[in-house]
């Protein structure tokens, strides 16, 4: 939700058609706070991610926010709602803390320098690197993949691995692959979660590989009797996806 155009009405179908599937479900909110969390919340998602979270304090705030009184501020409406089965889940309150994916996006220079404290607040289970917005706060947006970023995000992969089996608990990493990062690449660094493809990048892949096999068909190799000669079966007259 965070930058697509829909919102918490669009998410529900969403969910539903994955638990037809029995895949988990991360809602990434638009911003951390408390409306935003508990709107989602209720919906029952297995996951909840919090983009921009610079500090400790950001972190023990978003833990809260996905918390019932007195260990949060989560509003309660329990009884009521699809994550407690509509109140049918007589065990949700005993278990929702546990069940629950809790995610903190890191995005900038500030996070990654107290991304260790991060990753170390109780209830913080995975910290997901944001490499786009991260190389923005650098001055590279354009240029995400620039060494000078890389050995940004490398010292913040580090800093994470190294809370987790720790004294103070820790979270496991997670990211996006890019174009000079592979989710290979990133899985032998230690990522446990990797979102490899973006449904709107494979649909845009897809329509400009369409565009440039249209345009391609039009560049017309020979006279008009040899083109006029083909079947129309001929797999060289097809610019469509099938």
């Amino acid at each position: 939700m965070e930058h697509g155009h829909g919102g918490i009405p669009e998410a529900l179908p969403c969910l539903h058609a994955l638990a037809a599937t029995r895949t988990p479900a991360i809602l990434r909110l638009p911003e951390s706070s408390p409306t935003w969390a508990k709107k989602a919340l209720d919906l029952g998602p297995q996951g909840i991610m919090f983009p921009m979270i610079d500090s400790p304090k950001l972190a023990r705030k978003a833990v809260s926010y996905c918390r019932f009184p007195p260990n949060g501020v989560r509003g309660s409406a329990h009884t009521i709602v699809r994550a407690s089965d509509y109140g049918i889940d007589v065990g949700y309150l005993g278990n929702y803390e546990d069940e629950l994916l809790i995610m903190c996006q890191i995005e900038s220079v500030d996070g990654v320098e107290k991304i260790e404290e991060i990753a170390a607040v109780d209830g913080v289970d995975c910290i997901q690197m944001g490499p786009l917005d991260l190389s923005a706060s650098m001055g590279y947006l354009w240029d995400p993949g620039n060494k000078k970023v890389r050995e940004v995000m490398r010292k913040a992969e580090k800093g994470v691995l190294g809370t987790k089996g720790g004294t103070r608990g820790g979270a496991y990493l997670a990211g996006f692959a890019m174009p000079h990062d592979s989710p290979e690449e990133l899985q032998l660094r230690g990522y446990r979660m990797v979102s490899g493809a973006v449904d709107m990048g494979l649909f845009r892949s897809a329509a400009v590989a369409d565009v440039k096999k249209f345009k391609t068909s039009l560049t017309t190799e020979g006279s008009d009797d040899e083109a006029e000669g083909r079947k129309d079966g001929d797999p060289e007259d097809k610019y469509w996806s099938e």
